[in-house]
């Protein structure tokens, strides 16, 4: 069987030109809605992708995800935001982007067409086979993406993939690869919609499941995000008192300021 870009498809809907903003806006939040419906299809090819990754950062492992364009960039919005949710380390979870850092604002032109370039820019990281790589391409067949995790494969490195096309070449690419096919786009081709949101959801579940996973949440809190703002250090000291019973706002604050995180200043009390 040939394999199909349902995501390069027509759009179901014609003439958006002429339609009014809210129908506008009405079809595309009905589009919407096909999303987590197809996300709930994959969750048994998801669990075993997060199986593999939760294992091998349990082991001192890494979590690389490549990508380029939306794909790219969505996988810099979710490494970048571990070590302040969680209180990882910087490059426990790292989003290599074609075309590198630049290309996380300016697009560049036929960074994503280069098979060798994503290995090197692996390479840059020292990526082992400690280490587990999750390769994102809605179509399926960026060559930046499939180059690399091809040449994991040959080194023994893990791979993972999210695309949203079913049977791509990435899939083939990837030890365990996850397939959200969400249909065609609102906007033929503009995958930064549909298939940029379904590429999201999977992309929390990951890591979410992840750092969990690692002790890194507890009940349901971030006993370990990092006290970068005002906002975050009041939920830090309400966590607090809450975790302790205490009604002492300020004590609190300054407890929790003194250990850095809501995790040690328990630990510190319950000593």
């Amino acid at each position: 069987m040939a394999f199909e870009k349902i995501t390069e498809k027509d759009s179901s809907y014609r003439h958006l030109e002429k339609m009014s903003i809210r129908t506008l806006l009405d079809n595309i939040n009905k589009e919407d809605q096909v999303v987590p419906a197809a996300v709930e299809a994959a969750i048994p090819q998801i669990e075993k992708l997060v199986e593999a990754v939760s294992d091998k950062m349990l082991m001192g492992g890494r979590l690389f995800y490549i990508g380029a364009g939306t794909s790219g960039r969505l996988a810099v919005v979710d490494a970048s935001e571990c070590p302040p949710t969680y209180g990882v380390p910087y490059g426990l979870v790292i989003a290599v982007i074609a075309g590198g850092d630049k290309a996380i604002t300016t697009a560049i032109e036929f960074a994503e067409d280069d098979r060798e370039q994503g290995w090197k820019d692996l390479q840059a990281y020292n990526v082992s086979d400690k280490d587990v790589v999750i390769g994102i391409a809605a179509s399926g067949t960026t060559p930046y993406v499939i180059g690399a995790l091809e040449e994991c494969r040959k080194h023994g490195i893990v791979t993972g993939s999210i695309s949203c096309n079913p049977d791509s070449p990435v899939s083939a690419a990837a030890d365990f690869p996850i397939e959200v096919v969400v249909g065609p786009e609102f906007v033929t081709g503009s995958t930064r919609m549909k298939s940029g949101t379904a590429q999201k959801l999977v992309l929390n579940m990951i890591s979410t499941s992840a750092m969990i996973q690692l002790g890194r949440v507890e009940d349901n809190k971030m006993v370990n995000m990092q006290l970068t703002n005002e906002k975050l250090i009041d939920r830090g000291v309400k966590m607090l008192m809450t975790r302790l019973d205490w009604t002492d706002y300020e004590k609190a604050k300054q407890l929790l300021v003194k250990y850095g995180s809501v995790k040690k200043a328990t630990e510190s009390v319950n000593a």
